[in-house]
Formats: structure tokens, sequence, C-alpha cells
């Protein structure tokens, strides 16, 4: 299986990645295409142009190397739609399972402006996410499956076998929890957790968050980000998956 989890920045995408890993079962990828976007030879930012390119990192070389090893053995990659939208065809997107996480836009837009102050809107992530749920749903003739940070945090086990139970694998429970420590393997491109995961360092288990930001309003700019977020979450919304579901 070739599993994705297309997610915002600032989603808790990360917390439900380490769960992932935790399973044993699937090879697991951080933000790969996010690191092309920013790093690759190929790259489509320029915010950190005065980085080198890393050699030979190319998206073409790295769907070579994922789609060969997804032949062999259980995939699973968490990354966002912006990184990789443009290149995306109608083959590769027959080739992954794909699955997404939304998270009300108020706390990705305050969190990654928190980090990143001059944030654009495509790095904010909800119009690419947005836009690659529309061409899945329109090429399955049904949406595919959707969770939300807060069935997530509020409810991780309801909400991670609802998720199991939509993709076709079992559900573990001792995935939901892990000792504190270092998260090297989700290491922000080789320079250290750093502040991205600070949480997650900390963490034994997907929590609710706890951090307080400004309020949005004394930012215009990041509000008006928020509120071109707020009918794309919710249209995504409707579809989201129901925790209680498994239980009934």
């Amino acid at each position: 299986m070739f599993l994705i989890l297309w997610a915002t920045p600032r989603s808790i995408s990360t917390a439900f990645e380490w769960m992932m890993r935790q399973r044993g079962d699937f090879e697991c990828f951080h933000e790969p295409w996010n690191e092309l976007y920013y790093y690759g030879e190929d790259r489509r930012s320029q915010r950190d142009a005065h980085v080198p390119a890393l050699p030979g990192h190319s998206y073409g070389a790295f769907w070579d190397e994922i789609s060969a090893l997804a032949d062999a053995q259980d995939v699973f990659v968490k990354d966002f739609a912006y990184s990789v939208e443009h290149d995306l065809d109608d083959a590769k997107l027959s080739a992954m399972t794909h699955t997404f996480l939304i998270r009300d836009p108020k706390r990705v837009v305050q969190g990654l402006g928190h980090h990143w102050p001059d944030c654009t809107w495509d790095e904010v992530g909800f119009g690419s996410l947005h836009r690659l749920f529309g061409r899945i749903a329109d090429r399955n003739g049904s949406p595919p499956p959707v969770i939300d940070a807060s069935d997530l945090t509020g409810d991780p086990e309801g909400t991670i076998q609802a998720y199991c139970a939509a993709v076709g694998i079992p559900f573990i429970a001792e995935a939901l929890s892990w000792e504190q420590g270092e998260r090297a393997e989700v290491s922000w491109y080789g320079e250290g957790t750093g502040p991205w995961h600070d949480k997650l360092r900390q963490s034994t288990g997907i929590q609710p968050p706890r951090t307080e930001y400004p309020p949005l309003e004394e930012t215009p700019r990041l509000y008006e980000f928020y509120e071109r977020c707020l009918p794309l979450f919710e249209d995504m919304a409707t579809y989201k998956l129901d925790p209680a579901a498994q239980r009934a």
C-alpha cells in the first residue's frame, strides 16, 4: 500500500505520523515533497534560496524512489499538497491511497504565522489541500477519508480506529503511546526538530493543544488568510470520519 496523509502545516499531522511510525508495518516518510519544494534541485520556493540545493534531489528522482519502494512494501507519507500539486498527474494519483487531515484554520494560520510571519497563502496550505481533495473525489466518485484534528486530539483512539477502517489496515492500540525524547526521524531537513516539534518531543501520545497565540485580528494579512481558509475547511469538514461510529 502507498498510503498518504495530505495535511496543512500546524495541523497535528506530525503527531499522526509519529503514531504511524510506532505501528512498525509501514516505511514512513516525513514531508519529502516539502523538502523538495524548498531545497530540491528543482525547488519551487525561494524562501531559503541561499541554501544550496540537495544534489541529485529532484521531484522526478524522488518519485522513482518512492514508487519503486511502494511496489515492494507498505509506505506511508505525510506531506502538504502545495509542495507537489504541480507534479501530480493522473498516473501518480492512481498509485496512492489518499487521505486528508484538516484543522480549524484559525489554529493553522496562528501557528504558521508564529513561526513564519511572512508565510504566503500557498504555504498556509488550504487552497491546494481543497483542490486536491476535489480532484480525488471526482476521480473516485466519492470523497476520500478526512479526519479532523479536533477529533484526533479529543478522541485519538476512536479517530484512528475510524481511519484504519476507512483505509483497510488493522488498528494497533499500542501505536497510540510512546516515550518522550528526540524525534530525529521528523527533523526539519537535518536541522533538528527545533521549535516546530517541541511539543511532540515532550509528548507520550496525541494530546490536545495548549499553545496560546495572539488574536489573528492583530495581523490583518493573517486574518485575511483565515477568512479565505474557512469555507474550504467547512466544505471538507462535511465529509470527515465519525469516531463515534466505530463504537456504534
